[in-house]
């Protein structure tokens, strides 16, 4: 139905609810607009507050039509582009806070309101959260109130916002149905653009001095782990990720990576279980237990045991996985294979006349890997978050002058000193530990428990684990970050072992956080047949779940329809007790006209029969105290349908 032109104006109350509207609407997603954008949109939301209490004239249309075409060039130099998730989320805010400015009558609020629940879509592109989720449910409460208020003026604030949780309470179950039985499909419906992915953190395939370190004052959950049986000791959990076997010199890179047949072969006592539910990070690699047995589907295992996606991880995943604590793959691995794993560049020449010496006092590969680690013990070396700068020998400046470093300084030295001897190594990153959650039983792993350690190969054993840094901080390995580094430090605020009480709670939130990741945004085609099998579907393909979803959307709208006929049907005893009286009156031929109020009608009764005049107007009078006064209470109206019940009416003669 279209809005006429002369629609009516705003009041003042349905301008207030507009702005409430907008508010709730833009607050979901102010930490991903751009700085100014925000300053801009707060401006005009605090300009269209001062119009509405202060009673001001709109600004001028020249004036709103300069600032469109501001707002609009800044979308443009921000993003250099108009087209995307991002650009289109800023253009939508700046139209709904702009459109503020200009509201006049009843078509410019439909438009506000229509702005309004197209935003509100535009948050989950961003995030999935139960935050999120709630502010959006409490913005979509406020925002159907408003379109109440616009098409009834002068109801009761509560009365708008009853309406409101109604109709959303009817919607419901039909949400319900569809989200348990609309048939899935793996992935999402659309593509997403990318900037969409812009924003993504975690483990590179490339690491330099520091890349590690900063990585780890972040306390955003890389991915959760829910093992079969107990959780493995913390020494024995690390998460292997990109394996790094160039270098330059300062950068460690990966190779090329190729599919190879999974390592371990069959199940042992071994074996361990879990399911991994990974958080998005925009690469393809996924996490694992060393080592991997077999890959997830959809997934392969890389020459360097590294279990890789065939796409970008761009959503929340979760796979299972079986690994072997303890196993040592590649012990027939190729001569050409271990040769590149001995290129060095030309730098760092103090690092490698020292591996060079050790090679010359130590007839075994061991002994050589045993002086590295007894160096970093005995001489005065630091496990520290804030390192200091290094050049271009970066392996000798650590070595001998520095000697403060994160996991990747100590790993890098190590694998520069093992191949200088003539030991085939390479820098392996990943995840060292974790942490339970007592509240639901998951481990979860944190960026801040992102660390480097090293692969060198041993004839007759093949890619044997080193981490130096557990010569140096063994508490990192056995306890945690946050136990290894020194006091002062910085660290992730939950991460730091003095707030325990604070460390509660987060468990707390991150376990229903968890519970919404895997049966919400993680309820995928999988876990929807095992939920409907569960409930007795047996078998939940697309027909079954289509035809299921009819049948009960069917029975809902039948039961929301018998519902309506009654509670439109439904009268309270007050009003039944009248009408009772009605009846028995028409009986002798004075039925009451739907026009007539109680004193009319009993009047006209009375003028008709003037014997049942007294009566009558001790009911009416009663009548019209508890139905329009203040009168209440069971006693008032029992006395009601007494006195109705004794009235004697003598037929007519």
């Amino acid at each position: 139905m279209g809005i006429k032109r002369d629609s009516p104006p705003l009041t003042r109350s349905q301008e207030l609810w507009l702005l409430a509207c907008a508010v709730l609407t833009l607050a979901p997603g102010v930490a991903h607009v751009p700085a100014w954008l925000l300053a801009a949109a707060a401006m005009a939301l605090f300009w269209c507050a001062a119009i509405w209490w202060r009673r001001a004239a709109l600004p001028p249309r020249w004036l709103l039509s300069f600032l469109v075409l501001a707002g609009t060039a800044g979308v443009f130099f921000t993003y250099r582009h108009f087209f995307g998730k991002d650009p289109g989320i800023a253009l939508l805010i700046l139209f709904l806070a702009l459109k503020l400015l200009e509201m006049r009558r009843l078509r410019d609020g439909l438009a506000v309101v229509f702005l309004c629940y197209f935003l509100l879509l535009t948050h989950f592109l961003n995030e999935q959260g139960m935050d999120v989720a709630g502010l959006t449910l409490l913005a979509l409460v406020v925002i159907t109130a408003a379109l109440s208020s616009l098409a009834h003026a002068g109801r009761h604030v509560v009365d708008h916002l009853r309406l409101s949780a109604l109709m959303l309470a009817q919607a419901a179950p039909f949400m319900l149905v569809l989200f348990l039985l609309f048939p899935r499909v793996q992935g999402p419906l659309w593509g997403m653009p990318a900037d969409a992915y812009s924003g993504m953190s975690g483990l590179s395939d490339s690491m330099t001095p520091g890349s590690i370190s900063n990585l780890s004052l972040s306390g955003e959950i890389a991915f959760r782990a829910r093992f079969e049986g107990e959780i493995p000791p913390k020494p024995q959990l690390y998460w292997r990720g990109p394996v790094l076997r160039l270098f330059d010199g300062r950068t460690w890179r990966s190779g090329i990576q190729q599919e190879k047949v999974s390592p371990g072969g069959t199940a042992t006592e071994s074996t361990v279980r879990y399911t991994v539910t990974l958080e998005p990070h925009n690469k393809p690699w996924l996490f694992a237990l060393e080592m991997p047995l077999a890959p997830p589907s959809g997934a392969i295992v890389s020459r360097e045991y590294q279990v890789l996606s065939k796409t970008p991880v761009r959503s929340r995943l979760r796979y299972d996985m079986q690994s072997h604590i303890g196993f040592v793959p590649g012990a027939d691995e190729a001569e050409t294979v271990l040769r590149r794993h001995l290129d060095l560049p030309g730098n760092n020449p103090r690092t490698r006349a020292l591996a060079e010496q050790w090679r010359r006092e130590a007839a075994q590969d061991e002994a050589v890997i045993r002086r590295m680690l007894d160096h970093f013990r005995m001489e005065q070396f630091f496990y520290t978050l804030t390192p200091p700068l290094l050049g271009e020998n970066s392996i000798d400046q650590f070595l001998f002058e520095t000697r403060r470093g994160f996991c990747e300084h100590y790993a890098s030295a190590f694998v520069f000193a093992m191949r200088a001897a003539g030991i085939p190594a390479r820098v392996v990153t990943g995840y060292q530990g974790g942490e339970r959650n007592p509240v639901d039983g998951y481990l979860i792993v944190r960026q801040s428990d992102a660390h480097a350690w090293a692969e060198v190969w041993l004839e007759g054993k093949g890619w044997t684990r080193v981490d130096p840094t557990a010569a140096v901080a063994p508490n990192r390995i056995e306890a945690g970050l946050a136990s290894a580094v020194p006091a002062g430090e910085p660290l992730p605020f939950l991460v730091r072992a003095d707030l325990s009480w604070l460390k509660q709670l987060r468990f707390r939130w991150e376990a229903i956080s968890n519970t919404w990741n895997q049966w919400v945004l993680g309820f995928d085609p999988q876990r929807q047949r095992e939920l409907l099998s569960r409930l007795g579907m047996r078998q939940p393909d697309w027909k079954a779940m289509t035809a299921a979803m009819a049948v009960l959307c069917g029975l809902l709208l039948l039961g929301l329809t018998a519902w309506a006929l009654h509670r439109r049907a439904r009268i309270d005893p007050v009003q039944r007790a009248w009408n009772r009286l009605s009846r028995r009156l028409a009986r002798i031929g004075l039925a009451r006209q739907a026009w007539e109020g109680p004193a009319d009608y009993t009047q006209r009764v009375a003028q008709a029969r003037p014997e049942l005049s007294p009566a009558l107007a001790a009911i009416a009078g009663l009548y019209i105290d508890l139905r329009y006064g203040k009168l209440a209470g069971k006693e008032a109206r029992r006395k009601l349908r007494g006195m109705i019940a004794d009235l004697k009416i003598p037929p007519s003669q």
